[in-house]
């Protein structure tokens, strides 16, 4: 017998509520790099733990009157907000995948599309949590972005032997590599281990990189080195930096795996033996090697994400002189990259701008509201080229899968 319609919808909600409730935990330890599993939720205020009954989501902050029981200290409308917007987000996408025509290929849930959208939500309950933290910290920890790159990647490898690989490659409804961007991917691959291999090996040196080892503890506390800077470091100064040499640093990490994708592409196309067998090898799209096609093209994905914004970041500190975007919003870009694909994390990148305008116009409205980091405009970008996935491909998708 089939499960009602509604049945379905209730549960998804739920799910998303639950957890929106444990984003709220990631939200609140991570940055202070505490413990996500130990110790139980208890108030910040008095230290008590939480009963079950309390920490129903939705309900219980309504039920508590927004605060605590023992010690009436008011609870952040923010645990509400984000139960809330997570289970939202769980229920509009499930309705807009599998119950309108906003995404017309997508495959049905029980044939496939369970996958997609397992990943799909997984990004964004991720970015939901680095959103929040971005906001309240200025930072974006990489740990999060790891966590989403490895589930695009798992998911974009085992997703030929779920799906039929031809809807993938005909739909993109997951990254899929061709010939070139399988090469490049490759290639890239490679000179990022050369690079990292450089950077462990002391020959070449992280940028922004301070010997101040009271400033390198603020950034250990913070749970990150080399990623969006917080305004509120405390007391202490920040060093001093020549920006537009961290960037010549930045450009040298960047070179080997330019140079190795340029390298892996030109083999491919030009050394004989190469080329008959890496055609072959690839023909029809990778069809016949569905694994080795989905993980290229989510690794492909993950570097044009990060390139990206990574290529804006120096150009704009060579052009201002200061340190433009953060290295948090190179890992988030790269992430969605690797789960979305090259196409949709493009476009997304260049929608951004115009919630950053429009967040802009609202403070000139209202001059009292504080200025904001860019990754929540990222991350709510990354949404919007979701659900315009059909669209984005039929009119610029030959560009990244000719």
């Amino acid at each position: 017998m089939l499960v009602p319609v509604w049945i379905w919808l209730v549960f998804v909600f739920a799910l998303g509520c639950c957890i929106g409730s444990f984003l709220n935990v990631v939200v609140y330890r991570l940055p202070r790099d505490k413990s996500l599993v130990t110790p139980p939720s208890s108030c910040p205020s008095c230290g008590r733990h939480i009963r079950f009954y309390d920490n129903v989501p939705l309900v219980s902050w309504l039920l508590l009157g927004r605060k605590c029981r023992y010690c009436r200290t008011p609870i952040s409308p923010r645990y509400f907000a984000i139960e809330l917007l997570t289970g939202s987000i769980f229920l509009g996408l499930f309705i807009l995948y599998f119950y309108t025509d906003v995404r017309k290929n997508m495959s049905p849930f029980q044939e496939g599309g369970w996958l997609i959208y397992l990943l799909h939500i997984i990004l964004l309950a991720t970015f939901i949590a680095a959103s929040a933290i971005d906001l309240e910290h200025w930072i974006i920890p990489l740990s999060l972005c790891w966590f989403v790159t490895a589930a695009g990647l798992i998911g974009s490898s085992i997703g030929g032997m779920i799906i039929d690989p031809k809807d993938i490659g005909a739909y993109t409804l997951l990254p899929f590599a061709s010939a070139d961007s399988g090469a490049l991917a490759a290639g890239a691959t490679v000179g990022l281990l050369i690079s990292l291999g450089l950077l462990t090996g002391g020959l070449i040196k992280r940028s922004y990189e301070s010997d101040d080892a009271a400033h390198d503890q603020v950034k250990h506390e913070e749970g990150q080195t080399n990623e969006n800077s917080s305004k509120s470091a405390g007391s202490l100064e920040e060093p001093h930096f020549n920006h537009r040499l961290e960037a010549c640093r930045e450009i040298v990490f960047l070179a080997p795996i330019v140079a190795c994708a340029c390298l892996a592409f030109w083999i491919s196309r030009e050394v004989g033996a190469v080329h008959a067998w890496w055609m072959d090898f690839t023909r029809d799209h990778f069809i016949h090697h569905p694994v080795v096609a989905g993980c290229l093209g989510s690794v492909w994905g993950y570097f044009i994400g990060c390139g990206v914004v990574w290529g804006i970041r120096v150009f704009g500190t060579f052009a201002f002189g200061k340190e433009a975007m953060g290295l948090g919003d190179v890992h988030l870009m790269g992430a969605a990259g690797a789960v979305i694909g090259p196409l949709p994390v493009t476009v997304a990148f260049f929608i951004a701008p115009f919630f950053g305008l429009a967040w802009a116009g609202f403070q000139m409205f209202f001059q009292k509201i504080r200025q904001i980091p860019y990754g929540p405009f990222l991350s709510l970008a990354i949404f919007v080229v979701m659900i315009l996935h059909d669209l984005i491909q039929s009119r610029i998708g030959f560009i990244f899968y000719p």
